[in-house]
C-alpha cells in the first residue's frame, strides 16, 4: 500500500468518525485533496485511490498539472488568491473557485467562463478571523456581496470559504466554523439557497464538520508536509 493510499484511508475514515461525532450524514462532507506543490504524480495516484477532486492555489503549476493529467475525469478547484489579469485562465480550466472575495473578480471570472462549459461553482472567502494578512470579505460585508454575484451569468454561488486562524484545541476552532455556520444560515433565510461550507484543514477539519463543513480541504495529512507555506 502507498503511502498516499494510506493516508486517503485514514483520512475518509477519520471524516467518517467526524460526521458520526456530530450526527451528521457523511454524505454530506466532500474531501477536497489539496495537491499544491505536489506533482501530477501524485495526483494520479490520489485517483487511482478514488480521489476525484482536487485543489490548487498556485495558477501555472495547476494549469501544467490540468494539461498533464487530461486523460483523467478529475474535478478542479482553485482555492487561491486571485489576480485580475489571471481571471481568464481559472474561469477556463476550473470547476469551482472558492476564493472569490471581490466583484470586479467574480465579474470577470462570469464574462470569461466559455458558454460551452456548466456554470463555475463559487465560493465567497469570508476574513473570519479579521486578519489583516489574510484575503476574504468582511463578515460584514457578505451578504451585498453575494447578492451582487448571486446575479451574474455563467456562474452559481455554492456558499462561502474560510481559512480561520490556528487554534489548538476543537473548542477553539470550532468558534470561527460556527460563525461561517450562521452567516451561510442568515444568507439563506434571504432565500439565497446556498449549500457550501468549504472549511476545515488538516488540523481542524473534524471541528469544521462538527460545524456544518460541506467540503474539507486536505493536503497534508494526504500528501505530506510541503515546504511551502499556505493551505494545509
Amino acid at each position: 500500500m502507498t503511502a498516499i493510499l494510506s493516508n486517503l484511508q485514514a483520512a475518509r475514515k477519520a471524516i467518517v468518525q467526524a460526521t458520526k461525532t456530530a450526527n451528521r450524514n457523511v454524505a454530506d462532507v466532500r474531501l477536497l485533496a489539496v495537491s499544491k506543490t505536489f506533482p501530477a504524480e501524485a495526483v494520479r495516484e490520489a485517483y487511482q485511490a478514488g480521489q476525484l477532486a482536487f485543489g490548487e492555489n498556485y495558477l501555472q503549476e495547476a494549469l501544467d498539472k490540468i494539461g498533464e493529467l487530461r486523460d483523467l475525469p478529475l474535478e478542479w478547484h482553485f482555492i487561491g488568491p486571485i489576480q485580475s489579469n489571471k481571471t481568464r485562465p481559472i474561469a477556463e480550466n476550473f470547476a469551482w473557485v472558492h476564493s472569490v472575495d471581490r466583484l470586479k473578480i467574480a465579474e470577470r471570472l462570469s464574462a470569461q467562463r466559455p458558454p460551452h462549459l456548466p456554470p463555475l461553482n463559487i465560493c465567497l472567502q469570508v476574513n473570519v478571523s479579521g486578519e489583516q494578512s489574510k484575503s476574504g470579505v468582511a463578515a460584514e460585508e457578505v451578504m451585498q456581496l453575494a447578492l451582487e454575484i448571486a446575479s451574474l451569468p455563467h456562474l452559481k454561488l455554492r456558499g462561502l470559504m474560510a481559512i480561520p486562524s490556528p487554534a489548538t484545541d476543537e473548542i477553539a476552532q470550532r468558534i470561527p466554523f460556527a460563525r461561517m455556520r450562521a452567516m451561510l444560515e442568515m444568507l439563506n433565510s434571504q432565500g439565497m439557497m446556498l449549500d457550501t461550507l468549504s472549511m476545515g484543514m488538516s488540523h481542524d477539519y473534524p471541528a469544521a464538520i462538527h460545524e456544518g463543513a460541506t467540503i474539507v480541504r486536505i493536503g497534508t495529512a494526504i500528501f505530506g508536509d510541503r515546504t511551502l507555506g499556505g493551505e494545509k
